[in-house]
């Protein structure tokens, strides 16, 4: 991945490159969340994305120490009058942003650090951190936030999706594994959803009742989206259910009912092709335009459950709902 560069003119000093932009009169406040153990994150990249961003902006930039700090930060960050926060971190981090900016009239932007960056991308952000700084950057002189909807499970939101069972289970043993995720990237996350399929969940899996729409589903696996897609593999969307988009009002669910050899080899295909759907194979599932949705476990063993492909742990019960134009993003 190449870095931002700048460079002095021998005769003038001053900083030319990519990052070159006049002035302007009153900048804009900006906070900077980095995680700093984020994938692709370092301190020399922090340190010229900063540099990169305060010719437009005011910046401020703070780490996040542990797990649920970035939400601290966008509540203070909120207070205080913070023009825009800007997560520079994974999916995670964004999420922690969300949930702490809900409700405040402070836009959330992002800026890519993590291994898929997959809000980022679905607003619009390059997902290489040059050309995202850059377009942050152009981003002063075409300043327009906009609503966007939040799903919420249990009390948690999330930006873009949610999953119990195999989704979630893959997940849990990816994040176990943090140098192989930043090795490997996708081709990690295949291997392991590979590994929990055979391990776990083509014998005994756990199994989930799903209540949606008055209706009652059987299954092993519950994705909802709140937009699409639900995943990216590298730069390739991977569609899962249909009818979601962030300013619906509403959001698309999809049930795995069984999870075979076969059945689970037809799934892949359809979620890699660009004209097959996920949502017509027959031991699949797809529920659209849901306010509210109920998994419970159907066998009292706990459901494993991720937002945003972040693990939070096992549940035997999972309310699903929708905030309309609960967040404020710029992009």
């Amino acid at each position: 991945m190449s870095t931002p560069t700048r460079e002095r003119d021998e005769l003038t000093g001053q900083a030319s490159g990519p990052f070159r932009f006049a002035s302007p009169a009153t900048k804009r406040r900006m906070l900077i969340i980095v995680n700093p153990y984020a994938t692709t994150v370092s301190d020399r990249l922090r340190h010229l994305v900063v540099y990169a961003l305060q010719g437009r902006f005011e910046v401020d930039a703070v780490d996040t120490e542990a797990r649920g700090h970035a939400i601290e930060l966008c509540r203070e960050a909120a207070h205080e009058g913070y023009d825009v926060v800007v997560a520079f971190g994974g999916d995670g981090t964004v999420n922690e942003a969300a949930n702490g900016l809900l409700g405040s009239p402070t836009p959330l932007c992002c800026l890519p650090g993590g291994s898929a960056n997959v809000f980022a991308k679905m607003l619009g952000i390059p997902g290489d951190v040059v050309d995202a700084t850059e377009h942050l950057l152009a981003m002063a002189d075409d300043w327009r936030p906009r609503k966007v909807d939040l799903g919420v499970v249990n009390g948690r939101c999330f930006t873009f999706a949610s999953g119990l069972g195999l989704d979630a289970s893959v997940v849990e043993r990816v994040d176990a594994h943090p140098r192989m995720k930043a090795r490997l990237g996708p081709y990690f996350f295949m291997w392991m959803a590979l590994s929990t399929l055979l391990r776990r969940y083509l014998l005994s899996p756990p199994r989930m009742q799903v209540q949606a729409r008055g209706e009652t589903f059987d299954g092993v696996t519950a994705i909802v989206q709140n937009g699409p897609p639900f995943t990216y593999f590298q730069d390739r969307p991977i569609e899962i259910v249909e009818g979601a988009a962030l300013d619906s009002g509403a959001l698309a669910g999809g049930v795995l009912h069984r999870a075979t050899p076969l059945s689970m080899t037809g799934i892949a295909w359809r979620a890699f092709s660009p004209r097959a759907r996920v949502g017509a194979h027959r031991q699949v599932t797809g529920l659209a335009n849901l306010r509210e949705m109920v998994v419970r476990s159907a066998d009292e063993r706990p459901l494993p459950l991720e937002v945003d492909g972040d693990y939070l742990g096992e549940v035997t019960e999972a309310r699903y709902s929708i905030m309309p134009r609960a967040l404020n993003v710029i992009s």
